[in-house]
């Protein structure tokens, strides 16, 4: 399309993944600062083991063991695993608090995640956008490491530092002269993995950037796989599949060898200081340590300090990268799109999705401002003017549209009728502002379109589509849906305008909890007609949306927008709406015609060819 080949305004410059993800953790700590505050106190309680083991172990050995006292020694590893005990219970403990930390910011990051999506796509205005499966990735995967990197770097991390404090602590105290034995290697091996976080970090995300790309191809695949096979483009596409599984390969084997780097620092910072002292053991006996003081050292080092430090390596090296490269890019995914300016005029980015009820009701997605170009000057009826627009699929190819002219006054039905593809449906997000004209003005209750945001666009029409949207909960929220404030007389009254009392009743009535899954596609359009009756809009465009209705029911939706006030937009494969419409709007694909059943029938022989020739559907699809 001719519109789309400006280049799209560039995303937000993504904050560093570093600061990024400590704003996350910032963001946990500072919302939820009470079961933070129980969080480190269980956790405290928990690191009991690893300050008295070594001194248990000292003293089982010199007062029971060496001194024939079996009972002694008994006793002191009976403290030893009653503080086992205890800091078992204490871990236990930490996961309720976590818990109450992580989930409450897992909500926040979806909300702003999922705000940041919505904004831009109502900011692209009916562009075609290539990233709903980076979405879903983001949504899906990226949250989730998200959250469970952050309860590993709220576990882990404290849990080494006490850890750490306890057994330089206890060593310390029980055996000065090896303190150094074990104080250097462990922060040669904290310095080590101090300096390899850069180079695991682009690994990781080039690993994210890789999965992306997979998801996002395989997306765009799928979706055009039948043109791909009918174009005989299958192998380059196989080709380009396999290129992207070989670049997500290469990238997490990359980041594999940053993996196996660090755990040497396992062995430098824990199995190191264990050599250092039995070299040692010597020497530090005959400086006066005594054999039960050696091995109370060693049971620091290996069951305290130990897997500790392999915690933090293996479990906070991957949790903290993933954590800072998923916060970076859900940080700049969440960012609403800056302020744009294109060929039809100034636009706004959307500032907020707030779901606020409108002053007439309308709930939907709002921009902060109208555009200076209509201020004081707003849709006032369902009126339509569209005045030489044209509308193509891209820059080399020929216009779907060609300079076309309609006007439909407040109270006109106009049924748009044509052959398969000829972009009748295209013309209907055309006239409901979705997507802008390449050229043209389209022109909505006395108001531009070009300028409204989504709000000022729902108080003027209505758009349903073929596949008619209904979301799990109330059946009432579904009808009140673009009129939340309606009272049931009314809703009532729209139910039994579009006949759907039947369905209503069999539901459960209006407070029924609908399950979109267990009700037919016919089903379907009724809610999103009766949600559509109910709009404040006073222009209605019905792109297929009774399709899926016998003619019957068709004919009885007909009549009931007939006699609601505003205007009524119907595109169809069936005659009747054709024959019982004010007037015709026939697209060919060469040119677009306007006149009355009668006269296109006289005057216009492919749509005579078309309808007279059929006694069922115009075409099967659109």
């Amino acid at each position: 399309m001719a519109h789309e080949d400006a280049a799209p305004a560039a995303d937000p410059v993504p904050r560093r993944p570093a600061r990024a993800a400590a704003e996350v953790l910032r963001s946990a700590f500072t919302e939820s600062r009470p079961a933070v505050l129980r969080l480190l106190a269980w956790t405290l309680l928990s690191a009991l083991p690893a300050l008295v083991s070594g001194k248990a172990m000292a003293l089982a050995v010199d007062r029971g063991f060496l001194e024939h006292r079996p009972g002694q020694a008994t006793c002191w590893l009976a403290v030893f695993a009653t503080a086992a005990l205890i800091g078992a219970w204490a871990t236990r403990q930490t996961y309720p608090q976590l818990a109450h930390v992580v989930e409450p910011m897992r909500d926040r990051l979806v909300r702003r995640l999922v705000s940041g999506l919505l904004h831009r796509a109502v900011a692209a205005r009916g562009r075609p956008d290539a990233s709903a499966a980076t979405a879903v990735a983001q949504l899906t995967r990226q949250v989730e490491a998200v959250r469970d990197a952050t309860a590993g770097q709220l576990l882990i991390v404290s849990h080494f530092a006490l850890t750490a404090v306890a057994v330089l602590g206890g060593t310390a105290m029980l055996a000065p002269a090896a303190t150094p034995l074990i104080a250097v290697p462990l922060l040669l091996a904290l310095t080590g993995f101090a300096a390899t976080t850069p180079v695991t970090m682009r690994r990781q995300r080039e690993a994210f950037a890789a999965d992306e790309d997979l998801a996002r191809l395989c997306a765009d695949t799928l979706t055009a796989l039948r043109d791909i096979v009918t174009c005989g483009a299958r192998r380059p596409t196989e080709q380009d599949l396999l290129a992207a599984v070989a670049a997500g390969v290469r990238a997490n084997r990359a980041l594999a060898v940053t993996a196996a780097v660090r755990r040497l620092l396992v062995a430098l910072g824990a199995h190191l200081p264990l050599l250092l002292v039995v070299l040692a053991a010597p020497a530090l006996v005959r400086r006066g340590l005594t054999p039960g003081e050696v091995m109370g050292v060693l049971a620091y080092l290996t069951g305290t300090l130990e897997p500790a430090l392999r915690l933090l390596v293996q479990g906070v090296g991957s949790s903290w990268l993933r954590l800072a490269v998923a916060a970076e890019r859900l940080a700049a995914a969440s960012q609403p799109p800056p302020t744009s300016v294109d060929a039809d005029g100034p636009r706004t980015g959307v500032d907020g999705v707030d779901g606020a009820d409108s002053a007439d009701g309308a709930d939907i997605m709002d921009g902060e401002h109208g555009v200076d170009g209509n201020r004081g000057h707003r849709p006032v009826d369902g009126s339509v003017r569209l005045r030489g627009v044209s509308y193509s699929y891209g820059a080399a190819a020929d216009p779907v549209f060609d300079a076309l002219d309609l006007t439909l006054h407040d109270g006109e039905h106009l049924a748009v009728v044509g052959p398969s593809g000829v972009g009748k449906s295209t013309l209907a997000d055309v006239l409901a502002g979705d997507v802008p004209p390449d050229r043209g003005n389209v022109v909505l209750g006395g108001a531009a379109a070009g300028p409204l945001t989504p709000r000022e666009l729902a108080r003027v029409r209505v758009l349903l589509p073929q596949d008619a949207y209904v979301f799990a909960g109330e059946l009432q929220e579904n009808l009140r849906w673009l009129c939340p404030r309606a009272p049931e007389r009314d809703v009532m009254s729209a139910v039994r305008a579009l006949g759907a009392g039947p369905l209503v009743e069999r539901l459960g009535g209006l407070e029924a909890t609908v399950d979109p899954a267990a009700l037919s596609a016919g089903e379907r359009q009724i809610i999103a007609l009766v949600r559509a009756h109910l709009s404040p809009a006073r222009l209605v465009i019905l792109d297929e949306a009774t399709r899926h209705l016998d003619a019957q029911a068709e004919l009885h939706v007909e009549e009931a927008f007939r006699t609601r006030p505003g205007t009524v937009v119907t595109i169809t494969h069936r005659p009747g709406p054709a024959r019982r419409a004010d007037r015709v709007l026939f697209l060919d694909g060469d040119r677009a015609l306007v006149g009355t059943h009668s006269e296109l029938l006289a005057t216009a022989p492919g749509y005579r060819a078309l309808v007279g020739g059929h006694g069922g559907d115009l075409d099967s699809t659109d």
